[in-house]
């Protein structure tokens, strides 16, 4: 993975998420395209970047004028590809490269495929973006 480079207004986001939430975020993916922010959060920061019932993302949606996403950070690919995807249950992630191109594969539990890929492809489009910027991953697709 190579250097993430943060625009000033990325920057401020996570300011802004440090201060209204105390968590502490590691990246921020502005999505103009799908209206939101994504924040990808030191591991075990989810819960407190969330806060008791959305309290705190509820809180950056109104400040913000945007839907926010909270992603946990993991070392691993496989555990960060859980992390994307909850609540859905990943089963399996197989990495394929062909050529210069980067394909994931991933299992869900057949009750969660919905989960998965989210009203209107949101979680798909959400995990493209994350995946891309920390694996260099090209395509995903879900089974």
């Amino acid at each position: 993975m190579g250097e993430i480079k943060l625009t000033a207004e990325e920057m401020r986001y996570i300011v802004l998420l440090q201060d209204i939430t105390g968590a502490s975020a590691r990246d921020c993916i502005v999505d103009n395209e799908n209206s939101r922010v994504i924040f990808v959060v030191k591991p075990g920061d989810a819960g407190k970047a969330i806060g008791r019932r959305g309290s705190n993302i509820n809180m950056l949606r109104k400040v913000l004028g945007k839907d926010v996403d909270i992603v946990e950070y993991a070392d691993n690919l496989e555990a960060f590809v859980k992390n994307v995807f909850t609540p859905a249950r990943i089963i399996n992630t197989r990495l394929i490269e062909r050529g210069r191109k980067k394909l994931l594969y991933i299992t869900v539990d057949p009750n969660d495929k919905g989960k998965a890929i989210g009203r209107r492809g949101r979680k798909v489009a959400l995990a493209r973006l994350i995946l891309k910027r920390y694996y260099d991953i090209d395509e995903i697709k879900i089974k």
